[in-house]
């Protein structure tokens, strides 16, 4: 297998209309299908196949189930899906327009990984402690889009964060927005 880079990102609400106005400011877009078509192609300019793509919450609220499957299949990557709330119905399972989407693991609401040598807890809401935090790990997280500072070794790493230029980063990117205490 070639060599795999990670990246990470969140809040993609793929196929979601209302998010046109919630985040007008980070996605000046006049249809959602043009947002779509920016998210994948920002996505794509970074990410090969065999990279591991981890969304942290939130890939899409669509009804849509082969729409939200098009796009899965346009985006390049081994994908990781940490659940945010949009990514489950109003009985808290998950979605039926992503439940059966080949994911690279199942879908789980909260998942560790390692990079660069270092632990990673990722969760859709920001924590305000998370495994191993006073052991040197870090928290990565979506659902502020951008709205909450980073804190410590914990940082929102959703396409809406301004450095995050609408898609996603890589570890070492990360980290070098953050103080290291």
């Amino acid at each position: 297998m070639p060599f795999c880079r990670k990246f990470f990102t969140a809040d993609l609400h793929l196929g979601h209309h209302g998010i046109l106005r919630h985040c007008s400011n980070t996605r000046p877009y006049d249809s959602v299908e043009a947002m779509d078509a920016a998210i994948v192609a920002n996505i794509n300019k970074r990410v090969e196949p065999s990279d591991i793509l981890y969304i942290v919450g939130d890939f899409a609220l669509s009804g849509d189930v082969e729409y939200v499957r098009h796009l899965f299949h346009a985006i390049n990557g081994r994908k990781v899906l940490v659940l945010g709330n949009h990514d489950l119905d109003r009985k808290g399972r998950v979605s039926r327009t992503i439940r059966d989407l080949p994911w690279d693991i199942p879908p789980t609401h909260a998942l560790e990984t390692t990079d660069e040598g270092c632990r990673l807890y990722l969760h859709h809401y920001a924590c305000r402690v998370w495994p191993a935090a006073h052991h040197g790990s870090y928290h990565l997280y979506g659902h502020s889009h951008g709205n909450l500072a980073p804190q410590g070794r914990s940082r929102d790493v959703g396409i809406d964060c301004p450095d995050a230029h609408f898609a996603p980063m890589t570890f070492r990117e990360i980290q070098e927005t953050l103080l290291n205490d």
